[in-house]
């Protein structure tokens, strides 16, 4: 109650309007708070971030701030009388009950428990904002201050292009094709966050996704990204028909080796990776329509990985591959069928 304590101005003196803490209360608001917190994490990844998705950063911000803060005015109505009513030992339908509410209502104990909420939805809406511009791990890394000085590490990437793009961009037009990529990469979103990926970088249609070693290989959730991508894109194949009459397909290389990771930048700081294994990656996936194969893997990804135990794995043999001397094995990867 401490707070409650400072809004009165008396550090002593506990306001008649707030809850006492006993055992019935606290497993109350426990359950309570649980519940709310997930109503509210489900309305906003299914309802209200397409909603506000197009609106300006301020407006999406104080949108959403009006929205939760008239929804959580609405909970505490509903939720402080049946505190009260444990607190107090009475049944809901009791006159005090009610009194104390009126009173709660027009209180500074009130306002500070709106200001509180509001100031902490502010806070959360601004890095949740913040984080969907850098990425939530460029974001950590960020705070932490990870990478202010240059560090070795071994890293996956993955760079997936879209298929025909240029065709659907003459057809389109620019803005249509700007819409069409941005449904397209927010369609990927629930497989990279899923897979634990991170977007490096988007390059037109194409996006390069990249994986610590150890969380890439994982589970192997750099090759389940892509096929949690493909199922993503065959899902809503209809969509995509009906809006674009244009259905999006892809193709990936996916390698792994040691980067220099930093940041870089004098007016704008962002996580910077250099190494032969970004320009590799790059190489592979451009031979995926010479060799017309989805996802190419390279030998040393192969080797790291368990993907030959799990996957339909076929040597294309060792490749020169264009402004690198030394040759590659590659192989062509797809999903095992059961029969």
């Amino acid at each position: 109650m401490t707070v409650e304590y400072a809004a009165t101005g008396n550090q002593s003196f506990q306001p008649e309007e707030a809850i006492k803490l006993s055992l019935p209360v606290l497993v109350f608001a426990s359950i309570a708070v649980f519940l709310v917190g997930i109503v509210i994490g489900v309305f906003e990844v299914i309802f209200f971030n397409d909603l506000f998705s197009r609106e300006k950063f301020s407006i999406r911000i104080f949108s959403k701030l009006f929205v939760y803060g008239t929804a959580l005015l609405f909970i505490i109505v509903i939720t402080y009388p049946i505190a009260a009513s444990l607190e107090l030992g009475l049944p809901l339908y009791h006159a005090r009950v009610w009194v104390k509410l009126a009173g709660f209502l027009g209180s500074v104990v009130f306002l500070s428990t709106m200001f509180q909420m509001a100031f902490s939805l502010f806070l959360c809406f601004i890095y949740y904002g913040i984080s969907q511009h850098l990425g939530h791990g460029a974001l950590i890394n960020f705070f932490t201050g990870r990478y202010n000085d240059p560090i070795e590490e071994n890293r996956i990437f993955m760079f997936l292009d879209m298929r025909h793009s240029t065709r659907a961009a003459e057809k389109l037009g620019n803005k249509r094709y700007y819409e069409l990529l941005s449904d397209y990469y927010s369609d990927f979103s629930d497989a990279i966050v899923n897979c634990r990926g991170e977007v490096y970088q988007y390059i037109g249609d194409e996006v390069v996704i990249t994986w610590e070693s150890e969380q890439g290989l994982k589970n192997n959730n750099a090759i389940e990204c892509f096929y949690q991508m493909k199922k993503s894109m065959h899902k809503r194949s209809e969509y995509y028909l009906q809006k674009y009459d244009f259905v999006p397909h892809f193709k990936a290389g996916l390698h792994c080796g040691q980067v220099t990771t930093g940041e870089i930048g004098a007016l704008k700081k962002e996580v910077f990776f250099i190494g032969d294994v970004l320009n590799v990656t790059a190489r592979i996936q451009s031979l995926c329509n010479e060799y017309q194969q989805e996802l190419l893997i390279s030998n040393t990804f192969l080797e790291a990985s368990d993907a030959q135990d799990l996957y339909d794995v076929d040597s294309l043999g060792s490749i020169h591959l264009k402004g690198r001397k030394e040759p590659i094995e590659l192989y062509s990867l797809s999903e095992l069928i059961i029969s």
